[in-house]
């Protein structure tokens, strides 16, 4: 019976996968705009999710990898003429090397001051790039690639990035780095203890999470066309993905799923509202915790063990 529900649920995720594969032969302009922001958002939230509701790695520092990744892509079409997915493929290359560097530091950290330590780091970024005038200081830089990719490319390099994140989350989550990822979540004084590589871990998952970050935020900013620092290094971008994971549900492959769709159907709804938007997220988020204090799919598995893509192998 349980092989059986399982390969329905692979037959829904197949047919997902079919329709948002075709989206630019079937849906609107708006349509697409829409599923192309739902797997950016969708891409980076995983990224947090991993960290965070798997690792124990609160960052409050993903901001850090989106600006150094975006600026990389700009850098290296502007100046140096590089094929644009390259130069997308080399941002988050470049973010990884980031991550590898910040971690000599942050890693001898924990809990909220492994928090604070990824934050310094994005703030650092962001004062070094608004006084270097080699990228215009805080004005921001076009990305104007030699050939620029049409609409439907950019929407595939989002809908990959979206599914390869989800995929590369599963993979990690039924693989024996995954059991010791979720026995460190449970008590990782006792993981240890059983032989789990608490540091190697953290830090594969660290890298991982940089990498596709700034894979995604690539994508972003050739969609975006432009960059500055004081968007690009913002802390807005960890408070949008914060937000997405807790009411979809941390510690779950499903929660980002739900909570980007939310996210990004507010974010269009709540665009007439900007200088109230963060304060009606704030609202929203607080009642959705107040129902569901695991996030919506965290509390749906709790009371019903329904999961579409469980990590546990079987």
């Amino acid at each position: 019976m349980e092989h059986r529900t399982l390969k329905y649920r692979w037959h829904i995720v197949g047919l997902l996968f079919a329709a948002f594969a075709t989206v630019p032969i079937w849906g609107s302009d708006y349509v697409v705009l829409f599923c192309l922001l739902y797997f950016l958002y969708l891409a980076m939230s995983q990224m947090w999710n991993l960290l965070a509701g798997y690792s124990g790695l609160l960052s409050l520092g993903q901001q850090a990898f989106i600006g150094f990744s975006g600026y990389t892509v700009a850098v290296l079409t502007n100046y140096h003429g590089v094929y644009i997915w390259l130069s997308v493929f080399i941002g988050g290359v470049f973010s990884a090397l980031l991550a590898l560097f910040m971690s000599l530091f942050i890693f001898r950290m924990r809990g909220i001051y492994f928090a604070i330590g990824t934050w310094i780091f994005a703030e650092m970024l962001l004062l070094g790039f608004s006084n270097w005038k080699y990228v215009k200081y805080g004005t921001g830089l076009f990305i104007r690639p030699a050939y620029p990719p049409s609409m439907t490319m950019i929407y595939y390099a989002a809908f990959m990035t979206g599914a390869v994140a989800l995929a590369v989350v599963y993979t990690i989550l039924r693989s024996r780095v995954g059991l010791g990822l979720m026995a460190m979540r449970d008590d990782e004084e006792v993981s240890e203890t059983m032989g789990v590589e608490i540091f190697r871990s953290k830090l594969f998952c660290f890298l991982v999470a940089a990498f596709i970050t700034g894979l995604t935020a690539g994508v972003l900013y050739v969609f975006q066309i432009f960059i500055q620092p004081y968007k690009a290094f913002a802390i807005d971008w960890t408070v949008v993905l914060v937000f997405i994971v807790i009411i979809g549900g941390i510690g779950t492959i499903e929660g980002p799923v739900v909570g980007t769709f939310i996210y990004v159907l507010l974010s269009q709804w709540l665009a007439e509202y900007a200088h109230i938007s963060l304060l009606l997220l704030g609202t929203i988020a607080i009642t959705i915790i107040l129902v569901a204090p695991k996030g919506i799919m965290g509390t749906l598995q709790e009371r019903t063990g329904f999961a579409i893509l469980s990590p546990r192998r079987v």
